[in-house]
């Protein structure tokens, strides 16, 4: 599960607005809150919200959204940075948002997420439309999956080898082929320790 900025802003809001006042804020007040004209734009985020198993709601009855307990599933705020191809290289595209991951997935390390776009990563398990938990670490033990930066322009996520003076860039789909580069164009930017998938 992840949560884009405006959600977990909106999520914090209704949990500060509970404990205050007792009952739920209306929809109109949570649009006033945050500069939203539409409900029905405010509506989108609270169900999305509601069938990410964070809040419940009763149909038919104004202010009957509850917070649900998840006691002891801690979470934290991590950057999401944008997109990372699993494939042909792209360029890289910061997106800058923020989502809501498990504390145990990440503990104290520096970490982001980039969603997937691309099939390189297969058998992996890892497919177009993923986020993956990036550790910010620039030294790679060999056959770690990477996000790695290529020439300073083109961003791919593959298995990282290095020989002497030469990267492999090794894509997880035996129909595509592996890259190879000087190891001076490749600035390995992080480290995949992690997944998350919306089914």
């Amino acid at each position: 599960m992840h949560l884009t900025r405006r959600q977990r802003e909106i999520f914090d809001y209704i949990q500060e607005y509970l404990q205050r006042e007792g009952y739920a804020p209306s929809l109109e007040e949570i649009g006033t809150r945050f500069g939203l004209s539409s409900v029905a734009t405010v509506h989108k985020h609270v169900q999305n919200l509601v069938e990410k198993g964070l809040l419940r709601k009763a149909w038919n009855r104004s202010r009957s959204l509850e917070v649900v307990d998840h006691s002891g599933s801690a979470a934290t705020e991590i950057p999401l940075l944008g997109t990372v191809a699993a494939g042909v290289p792209i360029e890289a595209v910061p997106t800058p948002d923020t989502i809501s991951v498990p504390v145990d997935l990440v503990g104290s390390k520096q970490c982001y997420a980039l969603r997937v776009s691309g099939e390189s990563m297969v058998d992996d398990h890892i497919v177009d439309g993923d986020l993956v938990l990036v550790e910010s670490r620039n030294l790679p033990r060999e056959g770690e999956a990477v996000v790695a930066l290529i020439r300073r322009e083109e961003v791919t996520l593959k298995r990282f080898y290095q020989d002497g003076g030469k990267v492999r860039l090794v894509p997880a789909n035996p129909s595509l082929q592996p890259m190879e580069f000087p190891a001076e164009d490749v600035e390995v930017q992080g480290v995949v320790i992690g997944l998350l998938r919306r089914y």
